[in-house]
């Protein structure tokens, strides 16, 4: 739809309305611009209607379900628990309506013109928007592209029927019996656990070493000790090679230690990754902007391509690709344009799996300070010396914060344990401002928190901690 009678002429033209897309407008707006926002798809993209918000609102009701199942931990009775699984994606879907909703409303607002429908760049000042009903052609001064991306498919394993991308596994009618996972990293573990926790007999197969290699590997092992004992089988130096699948399984055969082998389930998940969405009918080629050989846009610290006045962000420019930031990229996009200094500074982005325990990293690693020539300290304090996460059932999970040994300044930290997706904003922070040890150490802690094993882990770091014993 189209909201209004938007003239031909437009300052801002922003394609896709995920969280780069959507925020990069309505930040433009704040600062004046005449935007408009189009998106062939449902207002906040991927992430909000296929990806991150309904995958957490199934991993929150799997959560439950397990919690029910171990009710006598608690000295509680809860009988004949099961899942009414058509009742759990009314849930999802309900939590999706509300976010995209809240969207729309936000878009509106901020008086951002909306158009439900695709793009295609006419030259580089212009573009025709279309749809079922009309085909605008608007003139703009400025344009930003945040299209996403999309599964990686592999041509052994094409979507469709009991082949599912991480679209399709959302949206499942039933809990299956067996479901076979390719790819170790957080989607995979995300999703596989879910489907764990509720009844499904998981199978993952990863090509590498370890699951979640993207993050350190005392972290991974906790995620994956905890699938093990959920009787989730974890193939690693798996290579699957080939599916054959009917009305009511797939067969998928892998490599694994030299040997040929198979395994059959109700459905195949495939999560090797994402690709960004800059081909197709936009017409990038057309315009010579310049891209890197695996089709993302090539950008500078403004996120401006190599057409000064069309921006990029998101999933379709180098690093990772993550839904915040994207959205911190919006912004630096939108105050280009508006003038402002604004630049990209990516030493803050956390990353998050969403896994059980959950893992959670910002700034550097160890390894990665090490390999930069800094001296550093890593220090590693247990979640079992904290009453919160105790009472929780968390006391699986560790701290480990990295800190400049000669200034005491935090570079980074990793969280694996019950809430580490939002403990992890504390020590974004303290990196972001300049905060040493001593400043965390000496901030007080509400008690009993799970924020105070911040404050114990700098108490670790400065030699006197109280609820752990230092090391020799």
């Amino acid at each position: 739809m189209v909201v209004g009678d938007a003239s031909l002429d437009i300052d801002l033209l922003v394609i896709g309305a995920g969280p780069g897309g959507y925020v990069a407008a309505i930040r433009a707006a704040q600062l004046g611009q005449k935007v408009i926002i189009a998106d062939k798809a449902k207002w906040g993209g991927v992430c909000l209607n296929v990806g991150c918000i309904p995958s957490k609102a199934l991993i929150n009701a799997a959560h439950h379900y397990e919690s029910m199942q171990h009710a006598e931990t608690y000295g509680l009775k809860a009988e004949n628990v099961g899942v009414d699984f058509g009742k759990v994606q009314e849930y999802k879907t309900s939590v999706v309506n509300k976010m995209t909703g809240g969207v729309e409303m936000l878009l509106k607002a901020n008086k951002v013109q909306m158009f439900a429908g695709e793009v295609m760049f006419i030259n580089e000042n212009e573009a025709r928007l279309f749809n079922d009903q009309e085909s605008p052609r608007y003139r703009f001064k400025n344009c930003i592209i945040a299209t996403g991306s999309r599964p990686i498919e592999l041509k052994p394993f094409p979507f469709g029927g009991r082949i599912l991308s991480s679209t399709e596994a959302l949206s499942l009618p039933e809990v299956p019996k067996s479901l076979v996972v390719i790819g170790g990293g957080y989607i995979g573990i995300e999703l596989g656990q879910m489907y764990s926790k509720f009844g499904t007999k998981v199978t993952i197969l990863e090509g590498l070493d370890t699951i979640m290699a993207g993050f350190d590997k005392d972290m991974s092992q906790l995620v994956a000790k905890k699938m093990k004992k959920a009787n989730v089988d974890i193939i690693t130096g798996a290579k699957a090679q080939s599916a054959e699948q009917n009305d009511k399984e797939v067969t998928v055969t892998y490599e694994a230690g030299g040997e040929t082998k198979t395994v059959t389930a109700d459905y195949l998940l495939v999560t090797v990754g994402r690709r960004p969405n800059t081909d197709g009918e936009l017409g990038l080629d057309m315009l010579g902007i310049k891209m890197t050989d695996r089709g993302l846009i090539e950008v500078d610290d403004q996120c401006r391509t190599s057409i000064p006045h069309i921006y990029a962000i998101g999933d379709i420019v180098p690093g990772a690709a993550l839904a915040h930031k994207a959205s911190y990229e919006a912004k630096v996009a939108a105050e280009a344009i508006a003038g402002l200094p604004s630049k990209v500074d990516y030493k803050c982005i956390p990353a998050v799996a969403f896994s059980d325990p959950e893992c959670a990293s910002v700034g550097y690693t160890e390894k990665e300070a090490k390999d930069k020539g800094l001296n550093v300290k890593s220090s590693k304090f247990p979640f079992g010396g904290n009453g919160r996460a105790v009472t929780l059932g968390g006391a699986d999970g560790f701290m480990k914060i990295i800190h400049e040994v000669d200034t005491g300044l935090v570079l980074g930290a990793q969280i694996a344990g019950v809430e580490a997706s939002n403990m992890i904003a504390e020590l974004g922070l303290a990196i972001e401002m300049g905060a040493t040890i001593e400043d965390i150490a000496l901030t007080i802690h509400a008690h009993p928190t799970l924020g105070e094993i911040t404050m114990d882990t700098a108490e670790l770091a400065m030699g006197h901690p109280i609820h752990t014993i230092a090391p020799k």
